[in-house]
Parts: structure tokens; C-alpha cells; sequence
């Protein structure tokens, strides 16, 4: 983002808030808004998130974290977005997975897909700059979560900055067990970068993943948040006791309700993790 990009209007901006916070939970889908709106940068985008965390605070959401998407630059050429994004999460659209019960609704959600993803709990808020080793000092718990990510867009069709307004394709995040990590911290550095992870499907195996798919480990994907936030004109840098959800470690695969999704990781402390569909 720089201040040479060209920006939409703030009546453009809201718009296209408005549109797609209606969208919101109904499954419908719309055209992508850089068919519709020229110029629409990233700069554009992310001010729509602010606006559309805005219209979903007034709803009485509450914003708890974020997360980053196309970190995984193996699926960078199937999607034509070849940078990762970030959007926020809301109490309503994260939970634990131990609470989701048999079978967690696909209701209302446009094409989804799911992605096996590292979770951090932010203990303290990163400061600009940080590197990695500074950055684990601010996390207090890591998880192995499933993202629902969804696509406002016909067949995942779409620019970087729709990605970006359409809620950073974010549906919802369901968080397996925290394994807290503020007595040894540094020992995970290395996990981090080194484990593996395998994507199942009713019992199938669906893809295998790595850490390093994910600009080089979750560690990196969070500095590379924290980088981007520092510039950001329009939004709130992390703050202590949020959620950030790294990126998928393998392809995001398309769900039905019905289906069993298991992620089995090896090399990391974190236990496989399970969710049933409905």
C-alpha cells in the first residue's frame, strides 16, 4: 500500500461494506467488487475491513483475532493471488473444537473449504519489527485448528483485494487443544519451521503438508502480520489476547456436510484433531 495508490471513495468504501456484510451467514454470492469498482487496490480493501468491523460490532460481533490467508505458496497459482492477506475473526466465527458437539453446520457458508492451520494465543502485543525469536515471546498457547474458509465469489473467483473484503474469506475457526508454551517457548522455534502434517478425508488421505508451505513456518506468517499491520492506515495493529490462525499447511479442499476431516501432525507436541460435518 502506498500513498501514490489510488483510492476509492469513502461512499465506494462503504458500499461495498455494505454488501457484503448482507452477504453475511446467507450462502449467497455476488461479483467480485474489482469488476464492479475502479480502482480497487489493497489499500481499498483493507479499508472495507474497517468497515465492515464497524457493521459486524454494531450487529454485536466482537472481533478476537485475525487471520492470514495465502500464506501457502503452493496453492499461490490455483487461487491468482500471490500474497498472503489477513481479516479478522469474531466471537461468533471461532470456538473450540471440543465444544462444537457432533457435527459442525456448514449452514449458511458459500462454497466452503478446509484448511488444517497452526493457532496462536497472543500473550502480549508484538511490536513493529520483531523477528521471529522476538515474536515467540509474545505467544502464550499454540493449537492445530480446522479454518472454514468460504468464497463470496462463483467457483473462487476473484482478485487479491476482494479476498481481502469478503472478510479475508474467512467462515469460521475451530481451535483443537491450546498446548501452553510460556515456560519454554524457545524450544518450539525449531518445531515450528520443522513438523509435518497429514489431511484426511473420512479416514482417506486428502494431502500432506509442511510447515515451510507456510512462508517458510507460522512464525513467519505472523511477522510477515505484524509487518504488514505496521503500515496499515485503516487498521489496528495485534494487540495482546488475540487469536491469529497462520494459513493453510495443505490445499484448501471442499467440504460437504456429512464428511470427517482428521489432521494428523508429526515433529510438533500438538495432538491430531477431528471435526465431523453437517
Amino acid at each position: 500500500m502506498t500513498e501514490s495508490e489510488a483510492r476509492l471513495t469513502d461512499e465506494a468504501v462503504e458500499a461495498i461494506a455494505g454488501e457484503a456484510f448482507a452477504l453475511l451467514r446467507t450462502g449467497r454470492q455476488t461479483t467480485p467488487f474489482s469488476a464492479r469498482h475502479a480502482p480497487f487496490g489493497l489499500d481499498d480493501a483493507y479499508r472495507v475491513t474497517a468497515a465492515v468491523r464497524r457493521l459486524r460490532a454494531a450487529a454485536g460481533e466482537r472481533p478476537v483475532g485475525r487471520k492470514i490467508g495465502f500464506t501457502n505458496r503452493t496453492i499461490w497459482s490455483e487461487y491468482g493471488v500471490f500474497a498472503p492477506i489477513w481479516g479478522d475473526i469474531y466471537d461468533r466465527t471461532v470456538c473450540r473444537l471440543a465444544d462444537v458437539g457432533t457435527a459442525f453446520s456448514l449452514g449458511g457458508l458459500s462454497e466452503p473449504r478446509i484448511e488444517p492451520e497452526i493457532v496462536f494465543g497472543l500473550g502480549s502485543a508484538p511490536a513493529a519489527g520483531m523477528d521471529e525469536t522476538s515474536l515467540l515471546e509474545c505467544i502464550d498457547w499454540v493449537a492445530l485448528g480446522f479454518e472454514i474458509v468460504q468464497s463470496l465469489f462463483a467457483g473462487w473467483s476473484f482478485t487479491a483485494p476482494d479476498t481481502v473484503a469478503a472478510f479475508g474469506l474467512h467462515g469460521a475457526l475451530l481451535i483443537g487443544p491450546r498446548r501452553p508454551i510460556a515456560r519454554d517457548r524457545q524450544s518450539w522455534r525449531e518445531p515450528l519451521t520443522g513438523f509435518e502434517i497429514d489431511l484426511l478425508r473420512d479416514g482417506a488421505p486428502a494431502d500432506h503438508g509442511r510447515a515451510v508451505n507456510v512462508l517458510g513456518g507460522p512464525l513467519s506468517a505472523l511477522r510477515h502480520l505484524n509487518d504488514l499491520l505496521a503500515g496499515d492506515r485503516s487498521n489496528p495493529a495485534l494487540a495482546a489476547g488475540e487469536i491469529v490462525t497462520t494459513g493453510t499447511l495443505t490445499r484448501a479442499f471442499p467440504v460437504m456436510a456429512g464428511e470427517t476431516w482428521s489432521a494428523q501432525p508429526s515433529g510438533i507436541g500438538l495432538a491430531p484433531i477431528s471435526l465431523r460435518l453437517g
